[in-house]
């Protein structure tokens, strides 16, 4: 590992000087400043991160807060993660995983240890526990989610209450008036978490003044909870005939379950999904669906955390606008004869 001071010997100047270089801290002539990196990139040279630290008073880590749970799809939230992390490195920020369903103590860990200057925070529930360690400190952060209340907290999430409405009006203007929501499994809605409840919120809103019927199951995922949720839909509603799908691991099951009960998509009953494109594009029937801008999200997360850090950024709320797009599962709804 090249040391410091055989970068100062390479360079033809003192230990301190490359330090300054490296620092900021002191002006030093263009012309040593050009010498001094030549030598840096010629050699390798990486400077240690913990002196770097301890120098700054900054250690140029990112701590990206996303537990993974059994009942979250948890490929969308690894492209968030790996979107947060590309997007850390291009701002000279490396990024610290924390994955523990950890809540309040994780938040208080890293604000008290100054192992990270900066937080993001994923999966955020309505009324988050960890919120109320956030806006006691003076750290920055921002949430990828949106909590009942925004007071004093920058947030970025993909506009679930639109894309519940978008969901309603597609269905609608193509003639459906039962539709079934298959939502997340039960423990999603019952920490109350903030993308599922106002997915619902907007559907239902839309719904009601659309003149729709809505019925909304959750469901673990997988094909024998998907067959049990799907007989207790067409149990109660046996006209249904718009399934709008918040569920990754419930779209392949729903499509076989249809398949086997001689159910045409779209001509006897239309599915529209809330997903990554991949799941869309790569399903038995190509899905019509609004789909998940993780990428767009992690890197409009950094931005706003980059901000904060340079002293630029202000609290506030972005929201994306949600895209629907029209493929082979959803169609008029099939006339009563």
């Amino acid at each position: 590992m090249v040391t410091l001071a055989e970068v100062a010997q390479h360079a033809g100047v003192s230990a301190s000087t490359v330090s300054y270089v490296l620092s900021g801290k002191r002006s030093i002539s263009a012309s040593t400043r050009q010498r001094v990196e030549r030598s840096i990139r010629e050699l390798g040279y990486h400077p240690n991160a913990g002196a770097r630290a301890l120098a700054s008073s900054r250690s140029n880590i990112i701590a990206l807060m996303v537990p993974l749970r059994t009942d979250m799809y948890v490929p969308v939230m690894m492209e968030i993660a790996i979107a947060v992390a590309t997007a850390a490195r291009a701002h000279g920020y490396d990024v610290l995983l924390l994955t523990g369903e950890e809540g309040p103590d994780a938040v208080h860990r890293v604000t008290g240890s100054g192992l990270a200057e900066a937080m993001i925070l994923m999966d955020v529930e309505l009324d988050d526990e960890r919120l109320p360690l956030l806006r006691a400190t003076d750290q920055p952060s921002v949430l990828i989610g949106l909590p009942a209340s925004t007071a004093g907290l920058t947030c970025v999430d993909l506009d679930f209450g639109a894309t519940g409405s978008l969901c309603a009006e597609h269905l609608a203007t193509l003639g459906h008036r039962d539709i079934a929501v298959i939502g997340e499994a039960p423990a999603v809605y019952e920490r109350h978490t903030g993308f599922a409840e106002r997915t619902l919120d907007g559907l239902r809103s839309r719904s009601r003044e659309l003149g729709l019927r809505v019925l909304h199951r959750p469901c673990e995922g997988g094909y024998d909870a998907m067959a049990l949720t799907l007989a207790r839909i067409l149990d109660e509603r046996p006209g249904t005939t718009g399934f709008v799908v918040q569920n990754e691991s419930a779209v392949e099951p729903l499509l076989a379950l249809l398949r086997q009960q001689g159910r045409a998509v779209p001509e006897d009953v239309s599915v529209l999904a809330i997903c990554p494109e991949q799941v869309a594009t790569q399903a038995s029937v190509r899905l019509s669906s609004v789909a998940i801008p993780a990428q767009e999200m992690g890197r409009r997360a950094v931005e706003l955390l980059v901000a904060k850090l340079d002293g630029r950024g202000t609290d506030e709320v972005v929201l994306l606008a949600p895209e629907l797009t029209v493929r082979a599962s959803t169609g008029p709804a099939p006339t009563v004869s």
